[in-house]
């Protein structure tokens, strides 16, 4: 996260700079063709890149809290029995926010997200990946909670499992990775859906814990319901990310530029 912030740290400086150099306005030039088409990919995935933004600002706040306080903070606001039975939409809602393990892995999650997740926002539309990860993320917590409660009753697992520490953003990820998936289509979906089974299968079969089959039954629930708004409506077609990138450099008036970047990203 560093080094991207710094890179656009840079970037704007050799923006200020180009106005009174012109090796340096020369080059802006030459890097404006890809910084544009980063820009158009940001633009035409506004959900996912929101989120991204939401869970990158909780986990610096991980980073720099004080560990006690992170750790009671995830407590609370975990998907546990414990918090389930007593406040299931406010826990719900708030352990999508934070990125587990003290923000462990936040460069992978990140690169999944702007990448596999971005890509099936523009194929989906931005309202139908909020409802599938919307779904891997509620759906995949709940199904745990249930296994969790079955295993704590019948005696294969201690009572502490209901004050366990659960949240995160990975159930949202998975469920946006299986709707990559099975939009994806030949030799491309296989091999992505080979690696998608080997990253959820693997942990589960090694470590054996519920929050690996966690992960299963969000990958699940989310490729249930891009199956289920496929029969509704097909993918749609997104628009090209060089053509955004020239529309976004045109910079129309506010409002048609509304208009026209709701087309894209709906």
């Amino acid at each position: 996260m560093p080094v991207l912030l710094s890179l656009v740290v840079i970037w704007y400086v050799l923006r200020a700079v180009a106005v009174a150099s012109l090796p340096v306005r020369r080059l802006v030039g030459r890097w404006s063709v890809w910084t544009g088409r980063a820009h158009a990919w940001v633009m035409s995935a506004p959900a996912t890149f929101t989120y991204m933004a939401i869970f990158t600002a909780s986990t610096t706040l991980q980073r720099n809290a004080p560990p006690r306080l992170i750790t009671l903070l995830t407590t609370l606001q975990s998907t546990n029995l414990a918090r389930l039975s007593t406040k299931p939409l406010v826990v719900l809602t708030s352990s999508a926010l934070w990125v587990a393990n003290r923000g462990a892995g936040l460069s992978l999650y990140l690169v999944v997200f702007a990448t596999l997740v971005a890509w099936a926002e523009r194929r989906y539309g931005t309202p139908r990946i909020v409802l599938i990860g919307v779904t891997g993320h509620v759906l995949g917590s709940l199904l745990t909670a249930a296994v969790e409660l079955h295993a704590i009753r019948d005696g294969h697992a201690p009572q502490s499992l209901a004050m366990s520490t659960d949240v995160g953003v990975s159930y949202i990820m998975v469920a946006g990775c299986a709707a990559a998936v099975l939009a994806m289509r030949g030799r491309t979906r296989a091999v992505f859906a080979l690696l998608l089974v080997a990253g959820i299968v693997t942990p589960l079969v090694i470590n054996r814990t519920v929050w690996d089959l966690g992960h299963l039954l969000a990958t699940t629930c989310g490729l249930a319901m891009a199956a289920l708004t496929l029969i509704i409506r097909p993918l749609r077609t997104p628009v090209d990310v060089d053509d955004l990138a020239r529309h976004l450099r045109r910079r129309p008036p506010t409002n048609q530029m509304s208009s026209s970047l709701s087309r894209f990203a709906l």
